[in-house]
């Protein structure tokens, strides 16, 4: 009972480093998000969305011109998006 109790408290405490990035908000490198959906799907605040970019060139056909964009009185800073990115799109950045 106690190593579980321990386990849980250890759990926690991660969950509290990644949780509560105050002064800090999530930023997308608009030229590195492959718009995969990854950081909407893990925001527990709903402070990202994707939308349709501009193409770069007509020329060049993509499967998605999808990006995300953050919204930033939504946005907690808690940086779960940025460690679900896969191309590290996004960083954090102080307020």
């Amino acid at each position: 009972m106690a190593i579980r109790t321990s386990l849980n408290r250890q759990r926690g405490e991660q969950r509290a480093n990644t949780k509560g990035g105050e002064g800090t908000v999530a930023y997308v490198a608009e030229e590195k998000c492959i718009g995969c959906d990854q950081c909407t799907i893990v925001c527990d605040d709903d402070a990202i969305e994707l939308y349709k970019a501009e193409m770069a060139s007509q020329f060049i056909k993509v499967e998605s011109n999808r990006k995300a964009k953050i919204i930033r009185d939504a946005c907690t800073g808690c940086r779960l998006c940025v460690l679900a990115c896969p191309t590290d799109a996004i960083t954090m950045i102080d307020l």
